[in-house]
């Protein structure tokens, strides 16, 4: 394992961090479909700075008998129906998004992926009922961990809107291409690692005496 690998399997206590982005047709994760997911991957340099490695996006297909609120779509601007979208079913999107992800924390020596999200509850609710609507036994995912960079702007930034959090990080943000899964999750991405790169450039981590990630492995384990 090098040198970047171990800093990172270390950084988060053995979970590796994917920023995640949906784009819905509501607010119901178990009724209201799922129409666009993204899934950025990070990676950590030799000297403990995080950055973005990788971004997969997927058009997602609505589930059979999903509802698609008007003002939903009016909102996010989506045709769930246009065959230009090239959407694909859930259960493909997230196989492949699960495949890159099991790839990128295995090669970063970590135990459990964990979902990085601005407003998280949200997009984890989708994520996990799209995981149970197709009988996907095993999510790379923890269940009901997740990271909120709406709480971590606010603290850093002092700011809770996506686009205002990356205007006060010095990250540029078009509102014309927001709400668009893609660009989303990687403005999110963007802003994760500016906070937890900050934070390591004010002496906040590694701490005096770091642990390994097999110090307390009890809540991973147990999942």
């Amino acid at each position: 394992m090098t040198q970047a690998s171990t800093l990172l399997s270390q950084r988060f206590r053995g979970y590796y961090p994917v920023v995640i982005d949906v784009e819905t047709a509501g607010f119901n994760a178990q009724t209201d479909a799922l129409l666009e997911i993204a899934a950025t991957l990070l990676t950590m340099d030799d000297s403990g700075q995080l950055q973005i490695a990788q971004t997969l996006h997927f058009h997602v297909e609505p589930f059979e008998g999903a509802i698609l609120n008007p003002s939903s779509l009016a909102f996010n601007g989506i045709d769930p129906f246009n065959p230009l979208r090239g959407a694909v079913s859930e259960r493909e999107a997230l196989t492949e998004i699960f495949k890159a992800v099991r790839k990128a924390q295995k090669d970063a020596g970590c135990q459990r992926a964990v979902m990085v999200a601005h407003n998280s509850a949200f997009d984890q609710g989708f994520l996990n009922a799209a995981v149970e609507r197709n009988s996907i036994k095993r999510s790379p995912f923890h269940a009901f961990v997740s990271f909120d960079t709406t709480t971590l702007a606010a603290l850093a930034l002092g700011q809770t809107v996506l686009a205002k959090a990356c205007q006060a990080a010095g990250i540029a943000f078009d509102n014309k291409e927001a709400h668009s899964a893609l660009y989303d999750t990687e403005r999110t991405a963007e802003l994760f690692c500016h906070i937890v790169n900050r934070w390591q450039n004010l002496g906040g981590w590694p701490p005096p005496f770091l642990g390994t990630v097999n110090d307390e492995p009890e809540d991973i384990a147990a999942e």
